[in-house]
């Protein structure tokens, strides 16, 4: 069964490559992955990586910990799953919220 690990502190020049080839060391990396923002493209600093077996990602885990990579001390364990936040129902037939409605702007002073 394969296995999820957080990565943190990357520097943001660190690339995918990189990074599964630090963990590729320890055993077969199924996937790499670094988090990006969503409308710059460039890295938020932390990445996921997922290892097919759960000892080698745990030897991984143990010993790349604390170490640097790419001139950064990165910060490595098993990752966890986000809670996912209930917002509602969602209701898109409400009206907008102030300013303009139905033909222009709303003043009261009129």
């Amino acid at each position: 069964m394969s296995k999820k690990i957080y990565v943190g502190n990357l520097n943001y020049s660190t690339t995918e490559d990189t990074l599964g080839g630090q963990f590729a060391q320890y055993g077969d990396v199924l996937s790499a992955t670094i988090i990006k923002d969503r409308y710059t493209q460039q890295s938020k600093g932390f990445g996921f990586i997922e290892m097919e077996d759960e000892a080698a990602a745990d030897r991984a885990i143990a010993e790349l910990n604390g170490r640097e990579i790419d001139g950064r001390r990165v910060r490595v364990n098993v990752a966890e799953d986000k809670p996912r936040r209930d917002r509602g129902p969602r209701n898109f037939d409400r009206a907008p919220r102030g300013g303009f409605r139905e033909g222009g702007f709303r003043d009261d002073r009129y």
